[in-house]
């Protein structure tokens, strides 16, 4: 089995434009590595061998660890010399075959892009001011995008190939090989210091399991997003534990702009892509849902109020529906005005859970007899009658299963955070 032939008849497919916008345009987000590769593979396609031989040339001037460049150009040598070498069984195969899988999922990127342009994620439905950058990451497409926040706008501003779990996305059980599906946030930042040498330059944990997982029973620990060894450019497509591996580079430009406890990580398996007017109305909409909150929580009403809260609700601290109720009954008992504004306001769909979001603000809250300042996160759900209602709420706290695997020295700093 040799990786050129193999290659020659799916790049073959691409379309030639679609190739191209990939491989010349800056607003695919490609680095520039991935871009010579795909552009090689575009004159294989083309049967330009030469053309193919300098971009691999120039490729591996840059980036000498890069296995797969390295495999496809000494692979196109033997065929261009007519010594083809059969990789098809052994340990030599497996390496060929993983080889042959990461380079499919770059051609995949390429074609896909002409394909989602001018189009967002489903999930972005509102971005933070101080949300710099939002990482959206597809498991199924072995791909993580970096998303700008430009005004409240999503753009494109990175696409990183990445490695995620054995098994594929939705992680359930501890020790399943499964990439987490759903809405995270980066809660800290471990130095390479602190890690062994196969985590690259660092790693930035996320916080699985989410208030989310708890509820469905889901177990496990220790999601990183993080490098790879010294002596690797990039690992096959599915090859991590659950963690989301980058190459060294990728993930030194994700650690220059990334914010600990700012940073919303979406995973996904297989995303939703929408065209901005579209993502417009489903925003406007959930942002009506909120104002009605926020309005009958000033109303002092509580019978108003608790409408909008499921009868399966639980608060971060596992308070239930009545109980929830009744303290709001003691404590608005004793206030006569309620003032509530929210800043600094997210709203993300969870993916693949369409009746799903996840919504995080900073809220200050004053009355006549209190006044205070807090970050909340809130998951609403569309229930059966098609209302959407809060089933659970609470300020953003690190949990302990979220600082399970975290090395000691590193720990203690990624605690203070959660002040």
């Amino acid at each position: 089995m040799v990786l050129v032939l193999c290659l020659f008849g799916v790049a073959g497919q691409l379309p030639a434009q679609t190739a191209s916008d990939a491989i010349r345009s800056s607003k695919s987000g490609i680095p520039r590595e991935e871009r010579l590769l795909l552009a090689a593979l575009e004159a294989i396609s083309e049967g330009d061998l030469d053309r193919a031989e300098s971009t691999l040339r120039r490729l591996l001037n840059r980036q000498s660890k890069y296995r797969l460049a390295r495999l496809v150009y000494a692979d196109m040598l033997m065929a261009r010399s007519g010594r083809l070498i059969n990789f098809a069984s052994g340990a030599a195969g497996q390496r060929v075959l993983a080889l042959r899988e990461e380079a499919l999922a770059r051609l995949a990127n390429a074609r896909h892009f002409s394909d989602s342009a001018g189009k967002l994620p489903a999930a972005l439905l509102r971005l933070a001011p101080s949300q710099s950058r939002v990482v959206v990451v597809d498991v199924s497409a072995a791909r993580l995008y970096v998303y700008r926040n430009v005004a409240g706008i999503p753009r494109l501003e990175q696409s990183f190939y990445v490695s995620t779990g054995k098994n594929g996305g939705l992680k359930r059980l501890e020790g399943d090989q499964r990439t987490p599906v759903g809405v995270y946030f980066v809660t800290g930042r471990i130095a390479a210091e602190a890690l062994s040498d196969f985590y690259g330059p660092g790693a930035l944990p996320v916080n699985y399991p989410n208030e989310w997982d708890l509820r469905q029973g889901r177990t496990g620990y220790g999601i990183w997003i993080h490098g790879v060894p010294s002596d690797t450019f990039a690992r096959s497509p599915k090859a991590s534990d659950g963690c989301m591996a980058l190459s060294n580079d990728n993930l030194e430009q994700l650690l220059k702009f990334t914010h600990v406890k700012n940073t919303p990580v979406i995973i996904s398996n297989g995303i939703e892509w929408l065209d901005r007017p579209a993502l417009d109305r489903q925003r406007r909409d959930f942002d009506r849902q909120l104002w009605r909150w926020r309005k009958d929580w000033e109303s002092r009403n509580v019978s108003r109020y608790a409408r909008h809260y499921s009868r399966s609700f639980r608060s971060a601290g596992n308070t239930g529906y009545a109980a929830w109720i009744r303290n709001k009954r003691k404590v608005n008992a004793a206030k006569s005005y309620i003032h509530v504004t929210l800043k600094d306001l997210s709203v993300f769909a969870y993916p693949g859970e369409p009746n799903l979001r996840v919504v995080s603000f900073t809220q200050n809250y004053r009355s006549n007899n209190y006044t205070g300042q807090s970050v909340k996160r809130q998951y609403w759900q569309r229930e059966a009658d098609g209302v959407w209602r809060i089933i659970s709420e609470g300020p953003v706290r690190l949990r302990p299963e979220q600082l399970r695997g975290i090395p000691y020295s590193a720990r203690s700093r990624i605690s203070r955070l959660d002040q």
